[in-house]
């Protein structure tokens, strides 16, 4: 016994341990990926004093950066971030990590803060304690816009993907626990119908039961022996008719008094129809006293409904009824030819009154299957026991939800187990809600690398420009072998040196080209007077 107790723990558990071992797995599988250009770098000849010492540490780091991805997502991209300051190769790593960031952080707010402030440090750092020129801060927030922010929008918009598709499976399983519920509303109720109808007519029979039971009880020429047994039986099919009104007479439906007519047999509801001007033909019907109680009252209700549907959506057709008896089971037919005019224009059908009778005749013991003819028109056929109804279970039997008539999975409860109680407004909601949200995530994921590129460029371009811009008019003006001093329009600095420059004693100035503001014009000077002026080519 505790040997199958184990076993059951061990399984239970698999499933478990089973997913640390592939996260584990795909921790170890990231990490090899983002520390690959590290340790090649690290690695590879020359070698520099502590060097090995050194790369461990930076896969340690990155270590840690994996790790911190699933607890701490917004962590991994600092640290990365941080040691690309120590190596460059780290930049590699950023995109993955701030994928990831974006693809488990839930909130913006932290993200937007943890980006913010990377720039501001990173700017602080470069501009003011490395004195970075402006063009390689401005390479660098574009390589931190492109390689940090745009992945972490597009993990963000996967995201919301995600939820979108978690908030759609919600909708779909909150409608069908409701189309469920309703189609289950329907069956009781129509079990609640058929125990009003047993109650009228087994309370009316219990009744005559009592009131001859009475008439024996005062018969002059009866012993007291037998008057007395006359009396306990009164008694007891009062109390019997007392209880049954108790048990069954609360399941009756506001209004309950039953919609047929008493006694009204299926010919004389045939004969009804005609007189309301439909065109219907009957075959031989067997009278109700040859059919159980239940059969009797299924094939009255089966008739009925479907002649109320053929003269509400086929208005004119003609129609033919059955109810023939086959040895132990009765058929009962009821086909409308297509309405020659076409339909009326009515509401879809929910379909309600089919689930009704789906339920009576299974109740009855019999199958139901309802649908369009080929030819057009409609067809309602069931077959009915003879002899009197089939024990089946609640919520099975040849007509239950499994009936080919009731296939629709969302009436039959075939998707799948229900999820979490939720309504299905709220679910609608919730899926609103998703879609709109990864319509903002898109638009921003595309938009924003923009917007971000042009703020760069518009910080970057006054400070880059300030002071260097020449025009062409005064650069054609300038007149070789003037001193420097006497060069009128002479912007007050020159732009940084192009690390292609293969002249010493050059300066350069832009004409202001937006956004980056590359070097226009050079001036190179000897002995402080103008030997050369250059357009150079962008």
């Amino acid at each position: 016994m505790g040997s199958l107790t184990a076993v059951r723990i061990l399984d239970s558990s698999s499933p478990g341990r089973l997913d640390r071992w592939r996260r584990l797995l795909s921790d170890v599988l990231l990490w090899a990926v983002v520390a690959a250009p590290v340790g090649y770098a690290g690695f590879s000849p020359p070698y520099a004093p502590y060097a090995v010492p050194l790369v461990v540490g930076k896969l340690v780091v990155l270590g840690a950066a994996v790790v911190a991805s699933r607890r701490q997502p917004l962590l991994a991209p600092v640290l990365v971030v941080l040691g690309s300051v120590v190596d460059g190769n780290f930049a590699f790593a950023i995109p993955v990590f701030s994928y990831l960031a974006g693809r488990r952080t839930a909130s913006v707010g932290p993200a937007a803060g943890v980006f913010v402030l990377i720039v501001g440090g990173g700017t602080a750092l470069n501009l003011g304690l490395l004195g970075t020129g402006a063009a390689t801060w401005f390479l660098l927030a574009s390589v931190l816009l492109f390689a940090a922010v745009f992945p972490w929008l597009v993990g963000r918009y996967r995201r919301q993907q995600q939820e979108l598709a978690d908030a759609g499976r919600r909708h779909v399983e909150a409608s069908t626990r409701e189309q469920r519920g309703a189609a289950e509303r329907i069956r009781l109720r129509e079990r609640a119908r058929i125990a009003g109808e047993m109650h009228d007519s087994l309370g009316h029979d219990l009744s005559l039961i009592a009131l001859r039971a009475a008439a024996l009880e005062v018969a002059a020429d009866l012993d007291d022996r037998h008057r007395a047994a006359a009396g306990e039986l009164r008694a007891s099919v009062s109390a019997a008719t007392e209880r049954l009104h108790e048990i069954i007479g609360v399941l009756r439906e506001e209004g309950g008094a039953s919609v047929r007519p008493s006694g009204e047999t299926v010919a004389e509801l045939v004969e009804g129809a005609r007189e309301a001007g439909m065109a219907v033909r009957m075959e031989a019907i067997p009278t109700v006293a040859e059919l159980p109680a239940m059969t009797g009252h299924a094939a009255h209700r089966i008739v009925r409904e479907a002649l109320t549907n053929a003269a509400r959506y086929a208005p004119g057709a003609p129609v033919q009824v059955s109810v023939t008896r086959a040895g132990d089971r009765v058929d009962v037919a009821v086909v409308n030819d297509a309405p020659p005019a076409g339909p009326l224009p009515a509401p879809p059908s929910q379909g309600s009154g089919l689930l009704a009778l789906a339920e009576r005749v299974r109740l009855a013991g019999g199958t139901l299957h309802a649908g369009p003819r080929t030819g057009g028109g409609f067809a309602v056929r069931a077959a009915l026991p003879a002899t009197g109804p089939v024990e089946s279970a609640a919520g099975t039997g040849p007509a239950g939800p499994s009936d080919p008539a009731l296939s629709d999975p969302a009436l039959s409860g075939a998707v799948g187990e229900p999820g979490p109680s939720e309504r299905p407004v709220d679910a609608e909601r919730r899926l609103h809600d998703a879609r709109r949200r990864v319509r903002r995530s898109l638009l921003v994921a595309l938009l924003a690398p923009v917007g971000f590129a042009l703020v760069l460029s518009l910080v970057y371009y006054p400070v880059a420009t300030a002071g260097t811009v020449l025009d062409r008019a005064t650069f054609e003006q300038m007149r070789l072998g003037t001193a420097r001093s006497e060069l009128a329009g002479l912007p007050r600095r020159p732009l940084e040196r192009p690390t292609t420059a293969d002249r010493d004693g050059c300066e350069y100035y832009t004409d202001g080209n937006f956004p980056l503001a590359q070097p226009t014009w050079r001036l190179c000077f000897t002995d402080g007077r103008l030997a050369s002026k250059e357009w150079i080519a962008q």
